[in-house]
């Protein structure tokens, strides 16, 4: 009798569980470019986010004669990213150059100088090594049992090919908790590593010269 009270408490108890997870936030609220700020290397830090790039039509729109990025203003330790891309092949885009090259930073520390670009990790966003770890101003980590030399641009190679062809969306998820980092491409485990150099900071989109579109960016407190 004791056995089956129990039970019939459970289902309460793990509901009580549930209710304290966490939920998903916005990174982009689908209208503006609120609680982020922009920087290219020409006219520098812009508190205005949309006076370099546009929000529109539920996406974040990266195209112009200069490279740059976009900079959420919180900061994150241990986290779940999820978030969406496609090359914007619109010939009306003012483009910088026609190579397909663009990144999604993470755990960018705060103390972190704007400069193209600043310290932290890199999702990288390139035709032909979309997942590669790319290492910025001397970040370090373990892959396969080995940690990389410290250097200005390190570049830890996928495990796989994932990414859509050129016009599609892309799913990225990058998840980051109790030392271990992992990035996802359209549901595949494309790279990981442990014990990064770095384990806090902010969340950054890259604009390298070829007009790049982001949406249903979010981020899960673990």
């Amino acid at each position: 009798m004791q056995k089956l009270a129990s039970l019939a408490v459970l289902p309460f108890f793990l509901s009580g569980i549930n209710s304290y997870a966490q939920k998903p936030s916005q990174l982009y609220n689908g209208k503006n470019l609120n609680g982020w700020y922009a920087f290219d290397s020409a006219s520098g830090k812009h508190k205005k986010a949309n006076e370099l790039f546009q929000a529109s039509d539920n996406m974040i729109r990266m195209f112009g004669p200069e490279a740059g990025y976009l900079m959420s203003k919180k900061s994150y330790n241990e986290f779940e990213l999820t978030a969406e891309f496609r090359w914007n092949t619109v010939e009306n885009f003012t483009r910088k150059n026609n190579k397909k090259n663009s990144g999604l930073m993470y755990l960018v520390p705060e103390s972190a100088k704007d400069t193209l670009w600043p310290q932290g990790i890199q999702f990288q966003i390139k035709e032909g090594s979309t997942g590669d770890f790319i290492l910025l101003q001397n970040v370090t980590l373990e892959q396969k049992g080995t940690r990389n030399d410290p250097g200005r641009s390190v570049v830890l190679g996928k495990d796989k090919d994932a990414e859509m062809p050129t016009g599609e969306w892309n799913k990225i998820r990058i998840r980051v908790e109790s030392g271990k980092v992992s990035q996802y491409l359209n549901g595949e485990l494309v790279n990981e590593g442990i014990k990064p150099s770095v384990n806090n900071g902010r969340i950054l989109l890259q604009y390298e010269g070829f007009p790049i579109d982001f949406r249903n960016i979010e981020i899960t407190k673990l």
